[in-house]
């Protein structure tokens, strides 16, 4: 098998040879040499499609505004997000309940003179807003193995 790779790599290496002009460089050698091809096909050259912006699309003064809250008693999750810009202006806080009970509280404001700065809060809760986790007992014990079986065994059925 290794020989019949080998004899296969050569070939493959005298072709690729033949291809670039190897012989041409060498005719020592004694082998053929290759035509090159007198001429290549002309590529046709595609200019890019001009995609025009339109000048209505720029907001000199863009403004927004959106909030939302979620409160999942299931899992837990209690956290809320609201946010506004006005021109290059944003301002915005957002808040949520963490693990050991506390509520985060950051608020924010981003604008080209003071870039981006965020104020940290941590606040106590009343009540911790974790839903409990339900508890499913464990069985009392494995069925016993049957003793004509070894397939049977504990790993199986355990």
């Amino acid at each position: 098998m290794a020989f019949k790779f080998a004899v296969l790599a050569a070939v493959v290496a005298v072709a690729n040879a033949v291809a670039i002009g190897y012989p041409a460089a060498y005719p020592a050698l004694g082998v053929a040499k290759v035509a090159a091809p007198l001429a290549y096909p002309a590529v046709a050259k595609v200019a890019a499609p001009v995609i025009a912006k339109a000048v209505d699309d720029y907001d000199p003064n863009p403004q927004y505004s959106y909030s939302y809250h979620i409160a999942d008693a299931l899992t837990g999750d209690n956290k809320e997000q609201q946010e506004s810009r006005s021109g290059d202006v944003v301002t915005g806080s957002y808040s949520l309940v963490e693990p050991d009970g506390t509520r985060r509280v950051v608020e924010y404001t981003a604008d080209p003179v003071n870039g981006f700065n965020a104020v940290v809060h941590r606040e106590p809760l009343a009540v911790k807003a974790v839903a409990p986790v339900a508890k499913i007992a464990a069985p009392l014990a494995y069925p016993a193995a049957h003793v004509g079986y070894p397939a049977y065994g504990k790993a199986i059925l355990g």
